[in-house]
């Protein structure tokens, strides 16, 4: 439920009510505005909760939270989140692309797109040193010689890196090496992994599951926040449905929706999405048109060449390209283009 307090409420006031919460076993969490101050109360409601506080001094009403994401939605935090890895901030007026292989395969390979990708005005590096797969006899990571080549791609580029773990005591070690930690979508709903990365202080980048509804992806968000990290961002990257044209079904309406629903800034994955190095340029275009915050990109050297997702993975030559359509967008929606470079 949420406590709005009077225009005029003391700061003594706002603290007695708070702390009435937390003896009463609610989880609070203050939000002070120009004209009001309200008191988001996380926890079990029980009968003659509501008359006892709103008889308190400085209360003007309480209203409950009819979403069951409760910190992952608008209704108590009214104002967008911006989150921040490195120097970068995902959730302003600017596009963010995070961009690079699907998996990190050696270092000259690592490297070589980096700064391909770098050069292009890309501002976060992805790549994946642990790899679920599909198939156990797929290539499956580096592992931890990959978190090393990460954070070798870093010091050499000053991009912050992104990078999936997919098993909870893996967590710490991950974050020596990464500045954002991915879920991907096959964890989206490892709710013992999602309760771990909540204690962790990395910003967490939380795919959509593969057939998962928004309340379903928007709950996950839920259970890491409710953790204590509340440096969450959204990745839509496709849907499973009966298309087989694409690999997956890239949901566009997922933005607007998540947008009304949830203060957390959204990005969008078109290489996932479409499965298709053709088709990732104009979704890519479609998502930021739709409102997306940003967007992660799979590129590739040589894609022919590649261990994983080469199909859907674009050239440097490509990638340079989508980020000169991308400028035109971003700038005719009204999001700034930042450091994305026409070339």
């Amino acid at each position: 439920m949420i406590i709005v307090m009077e225009h005029k409420a003391s700061p003594q006031q706002v603290d007695a009510v708070a702390t009435r919460l937390q003896q009463l076993g609610f989880d609070t969490h203050l939000s002070v505005g120009v004209e009001r101050t309200i008191i988001g109360a996380i926890g079990e409601k029980r009968p003659g909760y509501v008359e006892m506080l709103s008889a308190m001094s400085g209360v003007e009403r309480i209203v409950p939270i009819l979403q069951p994401f409760k910190l992952a939605g608008r209704e108590l935090h009214p104002e967008p989140t911006r989150v921040k890895v490195g120097n970068t901030t995902i959730g302003g007026e600017e596009i963010v692309v995070m961009a690079g292989p699907c998996a990190v395969e050696g270092e000259e390979q690592l490297l070589e797109v980096a700064r391909e990708i770098k050069a292009a005005g890309a501002h976060i590096l992805r790549g994946g040193a642990f790899k679920p797969r599909t198939s156990p006899y797929s290539f499956q990571g580096l592992e931890v010689e990959g978190l090393k080549l990460l954070a070798l791609a870093r010091q050499e580029t000053g991009l912050p890196v992104v990078t999936e773990v997919t098993n909870p005591r893996d967590i710490e070690l991950v974050a020596e090496y990464a500045d954002m930690l991915q879920i991907g979508a096959r964890n989206m709903q490892n709710f013992t992994l999602l309760r771990e990365v909540g204690h962790s202080q990395k910003p967490i980048l939380l795919k959509r599951g593969l057939a998962a509804t928004v309340e379903e992806w928007l709950m996950a968000a839920e259970y890491i926040i409710s953790g204590g990290n509340h440096n969450v961002v959204l990745c839509e990257r496709g849907i499973r449905t009966y298309e087989t044209g694409t690999r997956n079904t890239l949901d566009l309406s997922a933005i607007p929706a998540v947008k009304h629903y949830s203060h957390l800034p959204i990005i969008v994955d078109p290489s996932h999405g479409t499965g298709r190095w053709r088709y990732v340029t104009p979704m890519a275009k479609a998502a930021v048109a739709a409102g997306a915050d940003g967007l992660m990109v799979e590129a590739h050297c040589r894609p022919e060449e590649a261990l994983s997702d080469g199909a859907q993975s674009l050239t440097p030559a490509n990638f340079r390209q989508l980020m000169v359509e991308i400028k035109a967008v971003a700038q005719a929606v009204g999001r700034k283009s930042g450091s994305l470079t026409v070339v």
